[in-house]
C-alpha cells in the first residue's frame, strides 16, 4: 500500500483540493485487469473533498478506476470485504460500504449483479464466504437474534404463509418479533387499514394478487418499529395509488431516524427517495456516493459536459454500468423489424 496517492492520481488530488469540504474522503482503487486492490485513505494528508470524482487515472471505469466512500462516524449497516461464492461463481466480491444512520440508501445494478445475494447476507438469511457485517455498530451473524428484532426485511420472495389470512400473519410475525399480545393486535388493525387489507381479513394470503402479497410483506417488515429496513423490490407490482402511500410512509420513517436500504430497477423512485446510492456490477461495488456527488462525478467525464448539466440516475447508471465494454444488444427482432 502506498502512503501517498497524490503520487500516482495528481489530477485526483487537484479536484479534491479544489472541492473546499473536510469530510474526509476514502478512495478505493480497482485494477479489472487482475482484479487488484489498494487503497489510498488520504484523510490525514490534508486532502479534502465533498464532490465523488471518478476521472483522473484513465477513463470512467475502464481499466483502473476509483471508488469513493465516505467515512461515517455512525454507521447502521457496515460491511468489510463481503464476498459470497457458490462454487466456482463468485456473485459478490469484497463489497465494502457503510451506511449513516437516518439515510434512505439505494444500491443499484443490473440483473445478476449480486444485489438480493447482498441483502440476503446482510439480514442473516445467507451466510457470507469471507468478510464481516456490523449492523448497529454490532457484529451481525446468523446468532445474532438481538440484532434481528432491531431490522425489517422484505426480500425478494416475499415468503409469506400462505395458509394463513392476513391478520393471523400479521399476528404470528408481531409475536415472533416479542410484541405482546395487545400491542400485536393494535398495529395488525392499523397495518391492514393503512395498506387497504381491511376488507380482505377474510382470504388466505396465498389468494392475495402479487400487489397485495407485497403490501402484506412490507406490513410484516415494519410491524416492530425496525431502526434498519431491507427492502428488495418493493414496489414491484403495487398500484400507483398503495405506491404513493408506502413512499409517504418510508419517508416518514426516515424524518423518525430509520435506516432504509432499499433495491429496485425503478430508477425514478430512487432518485425521489434515496439520499445516497452505490451501484454493483458483476459482484463488485463501482460507484457509492450521494446523488450529488455521483451526479457532479459522471459529469465530470462526459465530453462537453459542463456543470449546467443536470444529469439524470438512469444517465449516471448507464454511464457507469454501460461503460464495461460490453457489445449493443440487437435492437430489432428480425421478423418484426
Amino acid at each position: 500500500m502506498k502512503e501517498d496517492g497524490a503520487s500516482c492520481f495528481p489530477s485526483s488530488r487537484q479536484k479534491l483540493q479544489e472541492a473546499g469540504s473536510s469530510t474526509p474522503l476514502r478512495f478505493t482503487q480497482y485494477d479489472s485487469e487482475d482484479g487488484a486492490r489498494s487503497l489510498y485513505d488520504w484523510s490525514n494528508a490534508g486532502l479534502s473533498g465533498g464532490q465523488g470524482f471518478f476521472g483522473g487515472h484513465g477513463a470512467l471505469f475502464g481499466g483502473a478506476f476509483l471508488l469513493c466512500l465516505r467515512e461515517m462516524a455512525t454507521a447502521a449497516i457496515q460491511t468489510y470485504g463481503l464476498t459470497r461464492r457458490f462454487g466456482a461463481l463468485t456473485a459478490v466480491e469484497d463489497v465494502t460500504l457503510s451506511v449513516a444512520s437516518g439515510q434512505f440508501f439505494g444500491f443499484l445494478g443490473p440483473n445478476g449483479a449480486g444485489k438480493s445475494t447482498t441483502i440476503k447476507m446482510l439480514t442473516g438469511l445467507l451466510e457470507p464466504t469471507s468478510g464481516s457485517i456490523e449492523i448497529l455498530g454490532q457484529p451481525f451473524g446468523a446468532g445474532a437474534l438481538e440484532l434481528k428484532r432491531q431490522i425489517g426485511v422484505v426480500p425478494e420472495g416475499m415468503a409469506l404463509l400462505g395458509r394463513l389470512t392476513a391478520p393471523e400473519y400479521l399476528r404470528f410475525v408481531g409475536r415472533m418479533y416479542g410484541l405482546d399480545r395487545e400491542t400485536t393486535a393494535q398495529r395488525t388493525d392499523e397495518l391492514l387499514e393503512f395498506m387497504q387489507l381491511a376488507n380482505e381479513s377474510k382470504k388466505l394470503v396465498t389468494d392475495f394478487s402479487h400487489g397485495m402479497q407485497k403490501k402484506l410483506a412490507l406490513a410484516a417488515a415494519v410491524i416492530h418499529g425496525p431502526k434498519v429496513l431491507f427492502l428488495d423490490e418493493p414496489f414491484e407490482g403495487v398500484d400507483a395509488i398503495a405506491a404513493g402511500m408506502l413512499k409517504t410512509m418510508l419517508q416518514g420513517m426516515i424524518n423518525r431516524g430509520a435506516t432504509i436500504f432499499l433495491t429496485t430497477h425503478v430508477l425514478e423512485i430512487v432518485e425521489r427517495l434515496c439520499s445516497h446510492v452505490a451501484i454493483i456490477s458483476k459482484g463488485r461495488l463501482v460507484a457509492n456516493g450521494s446523488l450529488q456527488e455521483l451526479r457532479e462525478g459522471v459529469a465530470s467525464t462526459l465530453p462537453g459536459a459542463e456543470h449546467e448539466q443536470r444529469l439524470t440516475l438512469e444517465e449516471i447508471f448507464l454511464s457507469i454500468v454501460g461503460a464495461g465494454g460490453v457489445a449493443e444488444p440487437q435492437t430489432e427482432l428480425s421478423w418484426l423489424a
